[in-house]
């Protein structure tokens, strides 16, 4: 809907008066005529006069209310004059709705009803007013942004279909998710050049826990294998401690076969796996080489500059380049706007010999100042997270770091692991990790497309990262498997387009499923934070749907955005119902309404951020109808 292309002429006729509004844009025209329409109204007897709306040439609605008293002569008459074929009828219809309220609410004296009804239209107006204003500022992004991608496009179309090249796909990165898509696309005949920095086995403290919704996808695109002889563990759900108390929350696996479950394992061991999986495919070319820059050519990305293991500067060139380069990529500027936060650091530690209160499990204590997490990595070892929030930690090499892991940290974990974490703690292998966090705002380029880290991140609390990974490669390969032919880039970018679309809702699930239970889960000194936290833990104690809804949106099983608004407000319900019982105090009824502002303030900003059609109502998203008819 192009509002800007459209203008207005509104007349209202008063008797035998004639005010004319001619060449108004739809914004100020539907004003003056609110302000107009609503001054005739309050000094006029309050009898419904005879109103006629029409909106040439689209639509003519003929409006004759029932008669109470003679009709008025007044006319109201608002005719919109098409300039372009993208035409809109926002003003009028806003005028019609006002026409509607007006005579359903028979306005008939006294005079003071009749203001009362006023101030109520003139609610009901402004909120109206609020909504065109939403729908005017997005329809002036969207069309930016299209414009930008079909200029990209035109440019393409005059230079026809690319070259023929003696590679398919480029890989920038071969991490979890640069090694997995290279094993999938290798096996659906794409020829693929994986070029990653180092080829060493990575040592990270983040990574490790892959929950059962992205298990289930490691099974579906045939990699279930590459967790085998690691010493992965499995998980089979979490344990929450809180201020003594604690409570166990399974996964709903009922439904599955036995080996489905979570799995925790070292990040290294997992990602060699697969890169030893992706280099015995005769399709596919590993190497190290650092990528300095994309190739591009009258916008469109045909390829990529590296730099060998020797120094020596080349150029690789593919129809679809794909960069998955992680969370510290140098490419991604290029292909989105990135909006890239860190709400806090992780501090990692290795507990041995010891085992968790609650096998198999993960641990979560909520903790002064926010979460600390335990989990299994092998058969001996147990990785400690503790979150500090900031992007500035304690110093290790002073001393300061184990100071505080030892006085602030210690005291709060429960007994079990008490002298092992201390134990790990004096050993010093102490490493930190800053939790970044970026929403995926994309920028469609011709044979270029982001993935993983490098596209989109989230708190790592909940361990969603390789889930939505890995969901993202299972669509893509999806889309990419019916196109024989990956050298015309106008198809090929609108393909592209379309797997942005589609992946929305369970990646703005699983990222808004982080983003907000860190901030429910972090201590505040604020109560009516600390009576949502509260709430949160005795929610998912009561079991049944309330603990299983919430897990199965954890796990990845049920990444449904709907499930996880509902459930987010069912808690935040439920702390104030709690503190309206027994007696609704005014103290206890601010503290309530104050717990609902701050869920809103909590939940809002991040679905914001995700895009609320996009996550909500994809269909409603053009995009979501360009992927390719199959056969």
């Amino acid at each position: 809907m192009h509002v800007s292309t459209t203008s207005v002429e509104i007349r209202v006729l008063l008797n035998d008066n004639t005010l004319p509004l001619t060449e108004k844009s739809n914004f100020e025209a539907t004003v003056e005529a609110w302000m107009l329409v609503n001054h005739w109204l309050l000094r006029k007897e309050p009898d419904i006069p005879l109103l006629f709306l029409s909106t040439k040439p689209r639509y003519q609605i003929c409006y004759t209310p029932r008669p109470i008293k003679p009709f008025h002569t007044d006319l109201v008459e608002c005719v919109t004059q098409h300039k372009t074929s993208h035409t809109s009828t926002t003003p009028a219809f806003f005028l019609f709705v006002f026409i509607f309220v007006f005579h359903f609410m028979e306005l008939q004296p006294p005079t003071l009803t009749h203001h009362n009804y006023h101030l109520l239209l003139s609610a009901v107006a402004l909120l109206l007013g609020f909504n065109l204003l939403y729908i005017l500022r997005s329809n002036v992004k969207r069309r930016r942004k299209s414009k930008e991608i079909d200029r990209k496009l035109t440019n393409v179309a005059g230079n026809g279909r690319l070259q023929p090249t003696e590679t398919d796909v480029i890989i920038v990165g071969a991490g979890v998710a640069g090694a997995a898509l290279a094993c999938t696309l290798a096996k659906d005949g794409r020829r693929v050049h994986v070029i990653e920095r180092d080829l060493s086995e990575p040592d990270r403290i983040v990574g490790e826990l892959l929950q059962p919704g992205g298990y289930l996808k490691l099974i579906e695109l045939g990699l279930e294998d590459c967790v085998d002889g690691i010493e992965a563990q499995q998980v089979f759900g979490y344990a929450i401690y809180m201020d003594g108390r604690n409570t166990k929350l399974s996964y709903p696996l009922e439904k599955f076969e036995s080996d489905v479950s979570g799995r925790s394992f070292h990040n290294g061991r997992f990602i060699q796996r697969m890169r030893e999986k992706a280099a015995s495919l005769p399709n596919v070319k590993l190497e190290q080489g650092t990528v300095t820059s994309l190739l591009e050519k009258d916008g469109t990305v045909q390829g990529v500059y590296y730099k060998t293991k020797d120094g020596q500067t080349m150029t690789a060139h593919a129809p679809l380049t794909i960069v998955c380069d992680g969370c510290f990529s140098n490419l991604r500027r290029a292909l989105c706007k990135p909006k890239v936060e860190v709400p806090s650091c992780f501090v990692g530690l290795v507990l041995e010999n010891v085992d968790l209160p609650y096998a198999n499990h993960g641990h979560v204590i909520l903790a002064d100042p926010s979460p600390i997490l335990f989990y299994p990595i092998s058969n001996t070892e147990v990785r400690c997270l503790v979150d500090v929030p900031g992007q500035k930690v304690p110093s290790i090499a002073s001393g300061e770091m184990a100071s505080y892991l030892k006085t602030v940290v210690a005291p709060q974990i429960p007994h079990e692991l008490y002298d092992a974490f201390v134990g790990a703690v004096d050993k010093g292998n102490i490493r930190t990790m800053p939790n970044r966090s970026m929403p995926a705002d994309p920028q469609p380029t011709p044979g270029a497309l982001l993935m993983g880290d490098a596209f989109n991140m989230r708190h790592p609390l909940t361990g969603g990262g390789m889930t939505v990974a890995l969901s993202d490669i299972v669509l893509l390969r999806d889309l990419l498997r019916p196109l024989q032919n990956l050298n015309d880039p106008s198809t090929l970018c609108n393909y592209l387009e379309c797997f942005y679309t589609l992946r929305k809702p369970v990646s703005s699930t699983i990222n808004t499923l982080a983003g907000a239970l860190y901030k429910v889960f972090c201590a505040s000194p604020d109560p009516a934070r600390k009576e949502m936290r509260n709430a949160c833990f005795d929610y998912l104690s009561l079991g049944g749907m309330c603990s299983e809804g919430p897990i199965s949106l954890l796990s990845g099983l049920n990444p449904r955005p709907l499930v996880l608004f509902l459930h987010f407000f069912a808690v935040a319900l439920y702390g104030v119902g709690r503190l309206l019982i027994p007696f609704p105090s005014p103290q206890r009824v601010w503290l309530g309404a104050r717990l609902i502002s701050g869920a809103s303030g909590i939940i809002f900003p991040i679905i914001k951020s995700e895009g609320v059609r996009q996550m909500f109502f994809p269909v409603t998203v053009p995009a979501y109808y360009k992927a390719p008819q199959a056969g």
